[in-house]
């Protein structure tokens, strides 16, 4: 069916029933178009005709009007200018994570010494592979309890010609031996259970809880597993870098220097929210 891109477009939003913003909901359209069409804004606002699947469409807005993420439904998100595929079994890359990417390779770029980076429940795999894409002479390291998670994050490698080793790790559980190490990060679950009624559905009912939640009892239990294990694989000196709950940084900060961890500091993201912890191994 042959239609104008500019009415398709109004028609799509008077479809588009959720209570975002009506410019919110025209940037996941625009988005959507893009992707699925290779219709771009403004071709869309000039009218531009083009060949449409409706029943395609209708099942894009149903999916969308039952607050599933659009990443989820177009199978990609982007992370540091690049795209990575995402599925419910990874947590959607989110912008403010670019930061503990962007603060390691400004840490270790120019280096002459062998690198070694690990990242701790590597999820998609964003962060490893941008590491290893951005610190080519790197050697990158990334563990995941998932098997699902980590077979999507194997492919974007593959995808992305990106050179990670990937191991298939319980960080709760099992010892980590894959020192020495230059620098951890982690981007591990954070939520604590009583902060669910604050999330948008399209986070509670689509991304995976084991990704997301901490009990209330123990908000800081991945974090206390990170830090500890770490400890055993960091190079004296070596740095452990932790994205955090905003709520918890003073918590955070605590717990590191309690296990040994010098300099440590707490660094806000854009939004001046604490976003990271980062520590620096005694011995």
């Amino acid at each position: 069916m042959i239609v104008d891109s500019r009415q398709l477009f109004q028609q799509l939003l008077r479809d588009f029933t959720t209570d975002d913003s009506r410019a919110e909901k025209e940037a996941i359209l625009f988005w959507l178009l893009e992707s699925k069409l290779a219709l771009f804004r403004e071709e869309i606002m000039a009218g531009k005709k083009v060949s449409v699947d409706q029943l395609l469409l209708d099942q894009f807005i149903h999916r969308l009007n039952n607050h599933e993420p659009l990443q989820y439904i177009l199978e990609e998100a982007e992370f540091y200018g690049r795209k990575f595929r995402v599925g419910p079994a990874v947590l959607i890359p989110r912008p403010e994570t670019e930061l503990v990417v962007k603060l390691v390779v400004d840490h270790f770029q120019g280096s002459k010494q062998e690198i070694r980076l690990l990242d701790i429940g590597t999820g998609s795999g964003c962060i490893a592979i941008t590491l290893a894409l951005e610190l080519p002479a790197a050697t990158i390291f990334a563990t995941e309890i998932s098997s699902d998670a980590l077979g999507i994050a194997k492919e974007n490698a593959k995808r992305l010609k990106a050179n990670v080793q990937f191991q298939k790790h319980d960080i709760l559980n099992h010892t980590l031996s894959l020192g020495p190490l230059d620098a951890v990060v982690s981007n591990p679950p954070y939520i604590l259970e009583n902060e669910k009624p604050l999330l948008q559905k399209k986070v509670v009912e689509y991304e995976p809880a084991q990704a997301l939640f901490v009990p209330d009892s123990n908000p800081l239990l991945f974090y206390k597993a990170i830090a500890e294990k770490a400890r055993q694989s960091l190079k004296p000196g070596g740095l452990l870098l932790t994205e955090i709950n905003e709520r918890l940084g003073n918590d955070m900060a605590a717990l590191f220097e309690s296990l040994g961890y010098a300099d440590v500091k707490i660094l806000k993201d854009l939004r001046g929210k604490d976003r990271l912890v980062i520590g620096r191994n005694k011995s």
